[in-house]
């Protein structure tokens, strides 16, 4: 009898029967869910124009997409240490701005060996060690600049810039010589300073610390004026890297003035005579320094000519002028010529003027 689920004669001839003719083309449930199309339902195809399948999204894109995120995130995790790490190394970095120390000052008078020459400012000049130097800031030189290991070609060439805008303030400028101001070498101190500076310019003393001719150079305008405003000047100026933060400027030059006494009188005007100055001015720069055009002194060693050893120069320098000799001959062990730069300053307290730094006549 055939079976209930068979027709009456049982399953055509030549026609695959039974269930296990169809069980290789039956699809599993993975095979449906990998399907990339999935057909809609009828109530779904009933819609106004409904489509009959639509695209499903398949288990590889899901895990695409989970790789992509994994990927992003990873690259901004890379992106933000990148940016921590070029931070801390970047040359670069925004300026620090370090503490100045005090400036530290030596003055050495140098007493002339006989009398102080005197005569017309040209013909002194023409015929003393001063004859081929530069007249005013021309003497002050840059050197040709390059970069070092922290600081680049320009921050250099800003330095010895600075350097030399002191030089020209506190030695060239006239108002500062004659004491009428001290604002234009002022103004290029770092803030640090400004204390020192100041109490120095209002009670120097002869401390190391608080000589006002370890800042600039300046004349007692009731003693002596300038006979003639070309102060011939030569000297160097040498620039090293001593930190990565800190660039080294170091400034020696001699300056000349032509001098004559400040009372004329009636009587016909007094010769004029001359005196030497060789500053030797050890400037410092950090980064903010220099974004600010300041500068740091860290030493200045002064010897200055002809000038009676037992002289107060803390404050105004005391020249000898013309026809005038120091009470004291030779002042001092050795003989010093202030034109010979490039060499260690007179440790002692007063020095003897050498001969060959007078004109000789």
């Amino acid at each position: 009898m055939a079976g209930r689920g068979d027709p009456p004669e049982g399953t055509p001839d030549g026609l695959p029967g039974g269930e296990d003719e169809y069980r290789s083309v039956v699809f599993d449930e993975a095979f449906v869910r990998a399907a990339h199309l999935q057909e809609f339902s009828a109530r779904e195809r009933m819609g106004e124009h409904a489509e009959a399948v639509r695209s499903r999204p398949s288990s590889w894109q899901g895990r695409s997409g989970s790789r992509q995120a994994l990927m992003l995130v990873l690259l901004i995790l890379l992106a933000f240490g990148t940016a921590i790490y070029l931070g801390v190394r970047n040359p670069y970095q925004p300026p620090v701005d370090q503490r100045a120390e005090p400036l530290r000052t030596t003055v050495v008078p140098l007493a002339p060996q006989g009398t102080v020459a005197g005569g017309v400012p040209d013909r002194l000049f023409d015929h003393s060690p001063v004859a081929e130097y530069r007249t005013g800031a021309a003497g002050i030189n840059l050197p040709v600049a390059g970069r070092t290991t922290h600081f680049a070609e320009g921050q250099v060439v800003t330095a010895l810039s600075i350097a030399k805008d002191y030089l020209v303030a506190s030695s060239l400028e006239p108002d500062v010589l004659s004491g009428v101001t001290v604002r234009p070498a002022r103004l290029l101190l770092d803030p640090d300073q400004l204390e020192q500076f100041d109490r120095s310019v209002e009670a120097p003393a002869d401390d190391g610390r608080h000589a006002l001719a370890g800042w600039l150079v300046r004349f007692d305008p009731r003693q002596v004026v300038l006979a003639d405003p070309g102060t011939r000047v030569q000297g160097t100026l040498r620039f090293e890297e001593t930190s990565p933060d800190t660039l080294d400027v170091t400034a020696d030059h001699t300056y000349t003035y032509a001098l004559r006494p400040a009372a004329q009188g009636a009587g016909p005007v007094a010769q004029a005579s001359l005196f030497t100055v060789h500053r030797e001015v050890h400037f410092r720069f950090d980064r903010e320094d220099l974004r600010m055009h300041r500068a740091e002194l860290v030493t200045s060693t002064v010897e200055a000519g002809p000038q009676a050893c037992g002289a107060d120069t803390t404050g105004s320098l005391k020249p000898l002028l013309a026809g005038a000799r120091a009470p004291e001959a030779g002042g001092g062990p050795a003989v010093t010529d202030p034109y010979a730069t490039g060499r260690p300053a007179t440790p002692s307290l007063c020095g003897a003027l050498a001969p060959s730094a007078q004109p000789s006549l």
